[in-house]
C-alpha cells in the first residue's frame, strides 16, 4: 500500500508583506477560495493591500524594523486572525531561515522553501560549494572566504584580472567591487569587507572572475521538497540600474534552443541538490561566448514572476499554495512550453534625471493602460500618499504579444497610455529604453543603462497625451499674453496654473 502524501490544509493565509506583491498574493488566494489577512504599518493604514484583504492587522510604526521585520508581530497577527499559513512575498523576511523556523514552530505553514534550503542558498560561499559538488557550472574563484590581500592576489593572477570581490551574505548590489590590478587589491578588499560587515553583519568576502559585458539570465523552478523539480523556462533581466532590475522579458532573446535546454536543466539540477520546495529562481551569468555560470538562487517568488505566468499559463501563487499544502507540483515538465513573448516594466517613484533617486508624494492622477495583453500589478491608487520608508516600486506593467516585435509595440502603446501624476516616475525612461538599438536587437547587457543612459542630459520623450496637454497650455498662455493690460491677479493665477500643468506633462510631477 502506497504511503499517503503529507498534507497541510489551511483555509486562511496571512500575507507578511505590503505593496503590489501583497495585493497580487491576496488576489491569487481569493481565486482559490482562501481567506486573506493583511498586515500594515502606520503609513500603510490606507494602503491598497490593507483595503483589499478580508482582514487587516496593525503591526506598528513606519520603520520596517519595527513592523514588517518583527517576526513575532507577524506570527501573533496570524494567530489573532485565525490564519493557518503565512506567505512572505518577496523582500522583508521572505528569505529569512529564522522566520521560516519560527512560523513552523508556532504550528503554522510557511509558504516557501525549508529553512535548510534558505541557509544553503542564502550564503554565496555555501551555495557555490554546493553547486560545485552538484556539477552546476560556477564562476571561477575561491571556495572559501578571503581576508589576506596576498591570497586574493594569488587567486586573481590564477584566474586572470579583472576579478570581483563579493560579500558571501551580500545582495542588492552591495558588498561588491571590481579589481583590475594587484595594486588595487588591498584597499578594495578592506573596503568591501567593511561594507559587507556594516550591511549584512558578515564580512566574509570571496574572489571570482569578473565577466565583462555579461547577460543576466534566470530560470523559474518549482520543487516538491523531496527532490522533485521542474523548470518554467527563463527570463532575461539584463536591464539594470545600480545592480537592480528594471525591465525583464521572457523568453530571452539571447538563448538558442540548445543553450536554453542546458541552462534550464542546470536550474533543475540546482533545485534538486537542495530538495527545494515551492517556487524559486536560479540566476546565471551568461558570458559573451555562450558560457553560463551559477550566480545565486532566490528562494522566494520573484518580482518578475508575471512574465513567466504569461508565457507558460501557470499561476505561480497557486502553485506555491498547492505545494505548501503537500499536494505536490501537479505539473509535468513535458506539458510546459513557452507561448509568445512577455515584457515587464518596474514602475518606480524615482527620478531618472537624478540617477534614479527615490521620489515621494501623493498620487494625484492615475489611469492605467487597458487593452489586450496588458496586465498591471500595483499597490497604489489615485490619492494614495507614497511613503519614503519602503521600496519605491509603485507598480509593474506587464505586456504579452505573439512575438517580440509585437510585444515591444504593445509595450510602447501601454506605456504611452499610462497616466501617472504625483511623484516623479520612470515611465518615460522605459519608453527611452525600448527605442535603443541595443534593446531592439536584443544585444543589451547588464551595462546597458550605465553605458547608454546619461542622466545629466535626460529629457524624457513626450507621449501623445503630454503633447496635447502642452499644446493646450501653450494656447491658453498665448491668449493670456494677448489679454488687455491690467487683467488682474486672476489672469496671473490662471497662467501659473497652466505653467504647472505644462511642467507636470513634461516631468510627471509638480
Amino acid at each position: 500500500m502506497s504511503k499517503k502524501p503529507d498534507t497541510h490544509p489551511f483555509d486562511t493565509v496571512l500575507v507578511a508583506n505590503r505593496g503590489e506583491i501583497a495585493v497580487r498574493i491576496i488576489q491569487g488566494l481569493r481565486e482559490m477560495g482562501i481567506g486573506t489577512v493583511a498586515v500594515y504599518s502606520e503609513p500603510d493604514r490606507t494602503a491598497l493591500h490593507a483595503l483589499v484583504a478580508d482582514e487587516a492587522v496593525f503591526i506598528g510604526p513606519a520603520p520596517a524594523s519595527e513592523s514588517y521585520l518583527v517576526m513575532q508581530k507577524l506570527i501573533d497577527a496570524a494567530k489573532q486572525a485565525g490564519a493557518g499559513a503565512i506567505h512572505p512575498g518577496y523582500g522583508f523576511l521572505s528569505e529569512n531561515a529564522g522566520f521560516c523556523r519560527a512560523v513552523e514552530a508556532a504550528g503554522l505553514v510557511f509558504i516557501g522553501p525549508t529553512a535548510a534550503s534558505m541557509e544553503v542558498m542564502g550564503d554565496k560561499l555555501a551555495s557555490r560549494r554546493k553547486m560545485m559538488q552538484s556539477g552546476v557550472p560556477v564562476v571561477p574563484g575561491t571556495e572559501d572566504a578571503v581576508r589576506d590581500p596576498a591570497v586574493a592576489i594569488t587567486c586573481a593572477e590564477k584566474i586572470g584580472y579583472p576579478v570581483l570581490l563579493k560579500a558571501s551574505a551580500g545582495g542588492g548590489g552591495k558588498g561588491m567591487r571590481i579589481v583590475r590590478s594587484a595594486a588595487d587589491m588591498a584597499s578594495a578588499l578592506r573596503q568591501t569587507m567593511g561594507e559587507a560587515g556594516q550591511s549584512f553583519g558578515n564580512d566574509a568576502i570571496f574572489v571570482e572572475k569578473y565577466i565583462e559585458n555579461p547577460k543576466h539570465i534566470e530560470v523559474q523552478v518549482l520543487g516538491d521538497g523531496k527532490g522533485g523539480a521542474i523548470h518554467l523556462f527563463e527570463r532575461e533581466c539584463s536591464v539594470q540600474r545600480r545592480h537592480q532590475k528594471v525591465i525583464e522579458e521572457s523568453p530571452s532573446p539571447s538563448l538558442t534552443p540548445e543553450l536554453r535546454a542546458r541552462i534550464c536543466e542546470a536550474a533543475v539540477q540546482t533545485a534538486r541538490a537542495v530538495d527545494y520546495r515551492g517556487a524559486g529562481t536560479v540566476e546565471f551569468i551568461l558570458a559573451p561566448g555562450g558560457a553560463f555560470y551559477f550566480l545565486e538562487m532566490n528562494t522566494r517568488l520573484q518580482v518578475e514572476h508575471p512574465i513567466t505566468e504569461l508565457v507558460t499559463g501557470i499561476d505561480l501563487v497557486h502553485a506555491q499554495v498547492r505545494i505548501a499544502r503537500g499536494e505536490g507540483i501537479g505539473i509535468r515538465q513535458e506539458d510546459l512550453s513557452q507561448r509568445g513573448w512577455a515584457l515587464e516594466f518596474r514602475v518606480c517613484a524615482e527620478d531618472p534625471s537624478r540617477n534614479f533617486a527615490p521620489s515621494i508624494g501623493r498620487i494625484e492622477a492615475m489611469s492605467p493602460p487597458l487593452g489586450p495583453g496588458v496586465r498591471l500589478d500595483t499597490g497604489v491608487y489615485e490619492g494614495f500618499e507614497v511613503p519614503i520608508h519602503y521600496d519605491p516600486l509603485l507598480a509593474k506593467l506587464i505586456v504579452w504579444g505573439e512575438d517580440r516585435p509585437r510585444a515591444i509595440a504593445r509595450a510602447q502603446r501601454a506605456l504611452r497610455d499610462f497616466t501617472l501624476q504625483g511623484p516623479t516616475h520612470n515611465l518615460p525612461f522605459h519608453l527611452w529604453a525600448l527605442d535603443q538599438p541595443a534593446f531592439r536587437d536584443g544585444t543589451y547587457t547588464t551595462h546597458f543603462v550605465e553605458k547608454c543612459f546619461d542622466h545629466t542630459a535626460w529629457l524624457p520623450a513626450l507621449t501623445d497625451l503630454d503633447r496635447e496637454a502642452l499644446i493646450a497650455a501653450a494656447a491658453l498662455l498665448e491668449n493670456e499674453r494677448r489679454a488687455p493690460a491690467g487683467a488682474g491677479a486672476g489672469a496671473d493665477a490662471h497662467g501659473d496654473n497652466w505653467r504647472r500643468a505644462a511642467r507636470r506633462a513634461m516631468t510627471g510631477h509638480k
